[in-house]
């Protein structure tokens, strides 16, 4: 009886294990989503040491990309993502610029007067996403959905379907998915591409007509709690390559 009472035990637990937790996350690899809000009379010099010293930095971890942001939310704004293989690399990462004296000198010290506030999280791609470059120069869109609590068990395949139907109808390019693992939960960012803020415009106003796009975002916004975005000018040029599927 004893026996039986525990395979039941275990049956349940597995079957409510898969409804609760939904897809899992396997893969080590993260991005770290970094904010630096800058005085105002500095951003320009912050810009500018950027595009000098960046690969004072790259040589330690890969840069997915870095933007200074254009429209949406408080302006004098970058933002960059950074992938790391799983936490232990990351520690390894700080503590290699701890030690690399150029690096502190020329990019590190001189910024550090210019920036007012940093921001930072912790984010992993969704299971059915992996990033890709973009086909040319452009402007980038970064949308973040603040979703009711539960997860992707609860939200992730309406969201999936929502983001399928832009991609699918060609109203938009996607460069990545990201959930919020540190900061923010139940949090998620979509990084858009577009030939330019005008092709972005166009896109949105032919989605908004499109019976197939208004019918999968709003089984998503079922699950919506806010949402808003940021329009991004491209400072490196990014290196990943998308496979989407």
């Amino acid at each position: 009886l004893i026996s039986q009472n525990i395979s039941i035990f275990l049956i349940f637990f597995q079957v409510c294990s898969s409804f609760a937790t939904g897809p899992r996350q396997y893969d080590g690899t993260f991005y770290e989503f970094r904010t630096y809000y800058l005085k105002p009379s500095k951003m320009s010099e912050f810009l500018e040491n950027v595009k000098k010293n960046i690969h004072l930095r790259t040589v330690h971890s890969e840069l997915v990309g870095y933007w200074s942001v254009e429209f949406g939310g408080r302006v004098n704004k970058v933002f960059h993502i950074w992938k790391y293989d799983n936490f232990a690399h990351r520690t390894e990462v700080r503590k290699a610029l701890a030690k690399d004296k150029e690096w502190q000198e020329q990019f590190l010290i001189p910024n550090l007067a210019l920036i007012d506030k940093q921001e930072t999280e912790i984010t992993y791609l969704v299971p059915w996403c992996k990033l890709v470059k973009p086909p040319k120069e452009g402007v980038y869109e970064l949308a973040t959905f603040q979703m009711k609590p539960g997860g992707p068990a609860l939200w992730g395949d309406p969201f999936k379907r929502a983001v399928h139907t832009h991609v699918n109808q060609g109203y938009t390019k996607l460069v990545g998915v990201f959930h919020a693992e540190y900061g923010v939960l139940n949090r998620v960012h979509v990084l858009w591409w577009y030939e330019s803020a005008d092709s972005r415009a166009a896109g949105r106003h032919q989605s908004h007509e499109d019976p197939r796009v208004v019918a999968a975002v709003r089984e998503s916004v079922n699950y919506l709690v806010s949402q808003q975005n940021m329009l991004l000018i491209s400072y490196v040029i990014l290196t990943i390559e998308i496979v989407f599927h």
